[in-house]
């Protein structure tokens, strides 16, 4: 027993101290890794038979893919910083819990970080109508897809930025376990955009810890409530505590925003860049009705 929690301890250690230095090539990797081995999925488990050009369609998405990471990359020494400060100074949630094993300590951390990066600011984006509007880019995909992922807005991807930030600082976590959880956020996002079929019952057990490809997906149905429900990114659980995990067949899912269905202008980069300054009243759910 000694010489497995010391095994455990020492992994836990190296990965840890991976991620405390992981190298952008390292990071580029996953993202390419993954947005490859999804893309290749796709094509022999396909949820839905889209009839599109799957690299017209994706141009768009990778494009937001590349501002993305260009802000992200030039803020990342805000996420240093402020990763460095807490530590030295103890600050922060995981650090004034009592003393635990470091792989409670990484997963606490990564777990709460999932709540301020993904779940807090996916909510209040739909919630907070100048920020919807932002967001709406990423729903206004017809055709979902591992490419919508990273579908996002410029200004999206600072307002995101930001909350992971408040995430770090309220949590309290080292830079390790910030890269960890951003290598983490970047894979699942691209398992749960996917456009793969696993079989329900598998979808279904995996929803009650982790966000499924089929319960993601619930959210980008074209009407509310479904719109605005199952927020997580990595864990679900923040859905199911806070009341905002909802359930639908997914044969039933129609991809989009419902007042706005021109896919020709949803799929055109200057479009999308100006849709967050449109006009335009997000319906209420007395509005709409189950498809």
């Amino acid at each position: 027993m000694f010489l497995e929690n010391l095994n455990t301890n020492t992994n836990m250690e190296t990965l840890i101290s991976y991620f405390e230095t992981i190298p952008s090539l390292h990071r580029s990797l996953i993202l390419v890794g993954g947005l490859t081995f999804f893309w290749l999925l796709e094509s022999g488990l396909p949820l839905f038979k889209f009839k599109y050009k799957k690299w017209r369609h994706a141009s768009p998405n990778l494009f937001f893919t590349l501002t993305t990471i260009i802000i992200n990359f030039t803020l990342a020494f805000l996420l240093l910083e402020t990763a460095d400060w807490v530590k030295a100074n103890n600050f922060g949630i995981i650090n004034w819990l009592p003393e635990m094993s470091l792989g409670l300590y990484a997963l606490l951390g990564v777990f709460l970080l999932d709540f301020f990066g993904a779940y807090l600011a996916h909510f209040v984006e739909h919630k907070v109508k100048p920020l919807w509007m932002v967001h709406l880019v990423h729903h206004t995909d017809h055709n979902v897809d591992t490419t919508t992922a990273n579908r996002h807005h410029p200004i999206e991807s600072i307002i995101r930025f930001s909350f992971t930030l408040l995430g770090v600082f309220v949590v309290g976590t080292p830079i390790a376990l910030v890269m960890l959880y951003q290598a983490m956020s970047l894979v699942f996002s691209q398992f749960t955009h996917a456009n793969i079929k696993l079989p329900k019952k598998l979808d279904k057990i995996l929803s009650y810890v982790i966000v499924s490809p089929d319960m993601h997906k619930i959210h980008h149905h074209y009407r509310l409530p479904y719109t605005d429900s199952n927020y997580g990114n990595i864990f679900s659980v923040w859905d199911r505590l806070l009341g905002t995990y909802m359930y639908m067949d997914r044969e039933h899912l129609v991809y989009g925003v419902d007042v706005f269905p021109n896919e020709e202008k949803n799929s055109n980069i200057k479009e999308l860049l100006k849709q967050p300054f449109q006009n335009y009243e997000k319906p209420t759910l007395s509005a709409n009705v189950k498809s």
